[in-house]
């Protein structure tokens, strides 16, 4: 039916815009507003013609280098009292004249809905598949309870029945204002509706029309708006700080679609991203993984995964997938476009890697904690070995405490892995002063009442540091050795190996510190002094760098 039908599109532009001057010409999300509209018009099958009505010679200008014709509005036709309705009949009768022909479907597409989509303007336009229907709008959903006020009896009165929540309401559509299409008899000076008239509903996106700075915001948002796929596990073996990361830097991009992919024989992670409420997808090998990537579609994928090979990353690189990773040390982070490592100072000389401090990403909850009150008594030691304690460094801890006279409180937080629970418990059950605790939700609550904290210099010396607890550090291996923020610099004390250490040296650097109020103090005010509540905003503004020239080098192939 449609190749029967010549259809013209009128993009209203004028140069006196008023909420927001010049917006017309206004670069949104770098390009100029008007363009959006005259782009989604010309990549419509069914549009044969766009033209651009306009008072103002730089709009002519613009609108002509993005592919529209332009029609000259009169003066008389460029005032605020002036309504659309002669414009857009302006418009069709120059167009006709210029092309000796008339047009059987005049559609008005608003520049000012720049999210309205051409598959949108698709559906408009196929509405008049039914001969009988005169004119289409865009429309939104609008059912909310509203009021209305009786001037005569100064009293508002309800415009519901039942107050029933808004999916309970009757439908209540509102025009948009982005689309108005009609069969061209019924376009008039005064008028450009017909009888019959059928509707298109549109997305939430697409309902947005530019009237105010905060519409701008909100549709640069939009526009923004990046399909986002994250791809991590969480187990008893694996550990749940990979997940945490994800689901805090999930909670953060309030801006754009997220999707968690999971492995689904890891039921932890599964168990973690439901109680948050993220929408996830499981999968069973890397061919199912690459299977929902291409149904999901993402811009950027997030991989939290530990060390990756190079047939995956190669995988996802052929799919033209802008790869973000953390803590990869496998092959494949050579080929990912970044790499975030929290845990390292240094410099690993590839340059896609970013490391250190400000890469660490907090939990939510640290970000509303207040800091540490440092007092003259130390009344409450925390012990959280992380995840493993495979040197069962814990139990060496408190047995080096209770050799001392310290009376205060011990809480002692352990690992999903910790094998020696029941040990542990049996041996320390009839002393008041230790609690024990596995699985802990809260734990910048325990930091935040700990005056003194034992750990291994892992991602909870970040945690610490933001609130600034003294903390002494034990490492358990290589890799704690060479995680060299937790130094006296940064306010921590680090004993180096536990193998190395007596218990006589853990019971002096403990005695010790307790007794002095100068040193946590300065250890506090070290810790405080470093900025770790930003990570999300330092990484964010590297994937958006990084990003940038990753679209600039697609678009020259």
């Amino acid at each position: 039916m449609f190749n029967n039908n010549l259809i013209l599109v009128v993009i209203p532009a004028r140069g006196g815009s008023k909420g927001i001057p010049r917006k017309n010409l206004r670069l949104l999300n770098n390009k100029p507003l008007i363009s959006y509209s005259i782009e989604t018009a010309k990549a419509c099958e069914y549009v044969d013609d766009v033209v651009v009505t306009t008072d103002d010679s730089q709009i002519a200008l613009i609108a002509e280098k993005f592919g529209a014709s332009v029609i000259r509005r009169s003066p008389e036709l460029a005032t605020d009292e002036v309504t659309l309705d002669p414009v857009v009949h302006d418009a069709m009768i120059q167009k006709e004249k210029l092309a000796f022909d008339e047009y059987d479907i005049i559609i008005t597409l608003q520049p000012t809905s720049p999210l309205i989509t051409t598959q949108t303007l698709d559906r408009v336009i196929e509405k008049f598949d039914d001969f009988s229907l005169d004119s289409v709008l865009s429309v939104v959903d609008d059912r909310h309870l509203s009021w209305g006020y009786d001037e005569d009896n100064k009293r508002y009165f309800p415009n519901y029945i039942e107050r029933l929540d808004a999916d309970q309401l009757p439908k209540s559509f509102r025009e948009t204002g982005a689309i108005l299409a009609t069969r061209r008899q019924f376009v008039r000076e005064d008028s450009r509706l017909g009888t019959n008239i059928g509707i298109v509903e549109v997305s939430r996106e697409e309902r947005v029309n530019i009237q105010t700075y905060e519409d701008w915001w909100i549709a640069e948002n939009y526009l923004q708006k990046k399909r986002t796929a994250i791809v991590v596990n969480a187990s008893d073996e694996i550990g749940i700080s990979h997940i945490n990361r994800c689901l805090s830097l999930a909670s953060k991009l309030v801006f754009h679609d997220v999707l968690f992919l999971i492995d689904e024989h890891y039921q932890l992670g599964v168990d973690m991203v439901d109680k948050n409420n993220f929408s996830y997808q499981t999968y069973d090998d890397m061919g199912d993984l690459l299977k929902y990537l291409r149904a999901y579609g993402p811009q950027i994928v997030i991989n939290d995964i530990l060390d990756t090979s190079e047939e995956y990353i190669s995988a996802l690189k052929i799919e033209d997938y802008f790869v973000v990773n953390f803590e990869d040390l496998g092959v494949g982070s050579d080929l990912a476009d970044v790499v975030f490592d929290d845990l390292y100072e240094h410099e690993l000389g590839a340059r896609n890697v970013f490391t250190g401090h400000k890469y660490f990403i907090l939990k939510d909850e640290f970000y509303y904690q207040p800091p540490k009150i440092i007092t003259n008594a130390v009344n409450r030691v925390l012990i959280a070995f992380g995840q493993f304690d495979s040197n069962n460094v814990t139990e060496k801890i408190i047995d080096s405490i209770l050799a001392t006279n310290y009376e205060g409180r011990i809480d002692v937080i352990l690992g999903l892995d910790y094998e020696g629970l029941d040990n542990l418990i049996s041996k320390y059950e009839s002393n008041p002063l230790i609690q024990i605790y596995r699985n802990v939700s809260n734990v910048s609550e325990f930091i935040f009442k700990a005056d003194l904290i034992f750990t291994s210099p892992n991602k909870s010396m970040y945690e610490i540091c933001s609130i600034g607890v003294p903390t002494i550090c034990l490492c358990q291996d290589d890799r704690d050795v060479s995680h060299v923020f937790a130094n006296s610099k940064n306010g921590f004390i680090n004993m180096g190996r536990v193998e190395d250490l007596s218990q006589k040296d853990i019971i002096d650097q403990f005695v010790n510190v307790v007794n002095d109020f100068d040193l946590r103090m300065q250890m506090h005010k070290k810790m405080l002094s470093i900025d770790l509540k930003n990570g999300f905003e330092n990484i964010l503004a590297v994937i958006e760098e990084e990003y940038r020239k990753f679209e600039f080098n697609k678009n020259l192939k």
